[in-house]
């Protein structure tokens, strides 16, 4: 997902300096949903990493 936002980033960075501001500001749109889904899939990951130490942890803790 970040791969992608970074290329349609460019494109529109490009396509801006060269004036076709169109496709500048479509590129743009499509590179910051991208990110913001790159975001909550980070954000949901982290929280399943934590549920699985928490996990992990209670699960030690029961067998001991």
């Amino acid at each position: 997902m970040l791969k992608y936002a970074i290329i349609f980033a460019l494109i529109s960075l490009v396509a801006g300096a060269l004036g076709f501001s169109g496709v500048a500001a479509g590129a743009a749109g499509i590179a910051k949903l991208l990110f913001v889904v790159f975001l909550v899939f980070l954000v949901i990951a982290v929280v399943f990493v934590v549920l699985a130490a928490i996990g992990v942890g209670a699960a030690r803790k029961v067998l001991k």
